[in-house]
């Protein structure tokens, strides 16, 4: 028989998350891996989709997405980042960030283009380009701070290069790009013409009083940067799956050429609950971010009780730490190791990694789950 796969795939592994969620399962583990809550978003977000699907709104919706939501998310990019964008020419929505970062970089990157992104990077980004054709290259953020060398970025560069990867506020970091991080990037994909993606799903969740910037601020951005974001991490509603891909009128052409072909539309009354939730930020951001600061302070108070070494995040819900010194396996097999022997679920940082061995003593815990998975999980690791 002739072969099966395509050779494009000869390089994509299983998903590290699928690997662990399954062994977690196997031994009945804590989970602390996976980054979704293990509780509801707002009750009445899910009476706002129920209520749309009883007004008939179960039908296709338009590709590039709803209005509503469209022009909700528009609204929004002009009164938290001062970006004016149109809401037909410059926003399509996806199934989920995950595919607008698909159908952005299929759109864009053609066999041998050089794309930079910085490690530990969310696995999504190193998949993608690679069914694209393209060529990763990586700059390492470096501990315990996470910052990047700026030389180190530029010497990357060369006329091959199309797109820098950011993802700020960062998965696994919970790093925040810095105005000046942002400004060097920004001024680097002007000077040699690059496009920068941005992802930005956890914009809203940051703590210590650090806000959120996007890079499309800067000057003569807004034309080459393609900010991708979702509902699913503000709203704890992981599984709707309503994301966006905002960009230029020539880039978003491009974005929906691929769209169209792959989902064609998302969710429709999940769409048109999402363009209600937009509203609602104000009266809401508070309150989520209050809660998820509690669990941030827990987990790393927790952890400095146990042998593990944690890094403080600033944003996201995920907390990076430093395996005990003395540990004999690392990467995935300590992961591993903790589910069977230790009963908790974790993702080894290894994994995130391609360029630094930095990730091979760590791992990452999401704390967006219920205060007491984060007691049991905690309490597992005091004994390793």
């Amino acid at each position: 028989m002739r072969t099966i796969e395509a050779q494009r795939l000869s390089g994509i592994p299983e998903s590290i998350f699928t690997t662990i969620s399954q062994l977690a399962f196997q031994h009945n583990a804590v989970n602390l891996g996976q980054g979704f809550p293990d509780f509801d978003g707002p009750e009445w977000l899910m009476q706002a989709a129920y209520s749309a699907m009883k007004a008939g709104k179960n039908q296709y919706a338009p590709s590039s997405g709803i209005f509503s939501l469209r022009k909700e998310i528009c609204e929004n990019q002009n009164k938290y980042y001062g970006l004016q964008w149109d809401n037909e020419k410059n926003v399509t929505i996806t199934s989920g960030a995950t595919e607008a970062i698909y159908t952005t970089i299929t759109a864009l990157v053609d066999e041998g283009d050089e794309v930079i992104m910085f490690e530990p990077f969310y696995d999504s980004y190193q998949a993608v380009v690679k069914l694209a054709g393209g060529v990763e290259k990586y700059v390492t953020l470096k501990k315990p701070d996470f910052h990047f060398d700026f030389d180190e970025l530029e010497a990357l560069i060369n006329k091959r290069t199309k797109i820098i990867i950011i993802n700020t506020p960062h998965n696994p970091s919970g790093k925040i790009f810095n105005n000046e991080e942002l400004q060097f990037i920004a001024k680097l994909a002007v000077k040699n013409d690059l496009i920068v993606v941005s992802d930005e799903v956890y914009e809203f969740l940051t703590y210590d009083g650090i806000e959120h910037r996007s890079i499309a601020e800067f000057p003569e951005m807004m034309e080459r940067t393609v900010i991708i974001s979702s509902t699913g991490k503000t709203f704890s509603m992981t599984g709707w799956k309503i994301g966006w891909a905002i960009a230029s009128e020539i880039i978003t052409g491009a974005i929906r050429k691929v769209h169209q072909w792959t989902t064609f539309a998302s969710n429709t009354p999940a769409q048109q609950a999402m363009a209600f939730a937009l509203t609602q930020l104000d009266s809401y951001i508070p309150e989520f971010r209050k809660m998820y600061l509690q669990k941030r302070d827990l987990i790393y108070s927790k952890l400095l009780e146990t042998r593990f070494t944690p890094y403080k995040p600033y944003g996201s819900y995920f907390i990076l730490a430093d395996m005990p010194e003395d540990t004999k396996t690392k990467g995935i097999e300590f992961a591993k190791e903790l589910i069977v022997n230790s009963g908790v679920a974790t993702i080894p940082v290894s994994i995130f990694y391609k360029k630094s061995d930095e990730g091979d003593t760590m791992i990452r815990l999401c704390f967006a789950k219920s205060n007491d998975t984060i007691y049991k999980g905690i309490d597992l690791l005091r004994n390793v």
